[in-house]
């Protein structure tokens, strides 16, 4: 699968992604680090990635409908550490061959996830 990690992951993210066979982009990669949500969000369509990110603007269906989009990925936590976020993305990692994810809006939480 295609991934593009926004500026609020880090960038060890894509790394794991990469490992697990997948093609993963960065924000910062690209030169996008400070573009707007919708630049991020139209960059993704364009390019067929699914965007995994920490900022829950991404959860708003009306401005991101999730049918529009190759997916969308958001990871709400308190803890935005490194070791957090990273065993978030190993999570994702492992759900992916259960669950599609395109057209969908993920949202993951330490207790569960939520598919909308």
């Amino acid at each position: 699968m295609r991934f593009k990690l926004d500026e609020n992951l880090p960038l060890e993210a894509a790394e794991v992604l990469i490992n697990a066979g997948h093609d993963a982009h960065t924000v910062y990669q690209e030169k996008l680090n400070g573009a707007s949500d919708s630049e991020i969000s139209a960059v993704c369509k364009n390019e067929q990635r699914i965007l995994i990110t920490l900022d829950t603007d991404f959860c708003n269906i009306l401005n991101y409908p999730p049918k529009e989009y190759p997916g969308i990925i958001v990871i709400r936590t308190m803890d935005q550490s490194k070791p957090s976020v990273l065993a978030y993305v190993r999570q994702i990692i492992g759900m992916l061959s259960r669950e599609p994810v395109e057209g969908k809006l993920w949202i993951i939480q330490k207790d569960g996830i939520r598919i909308r």
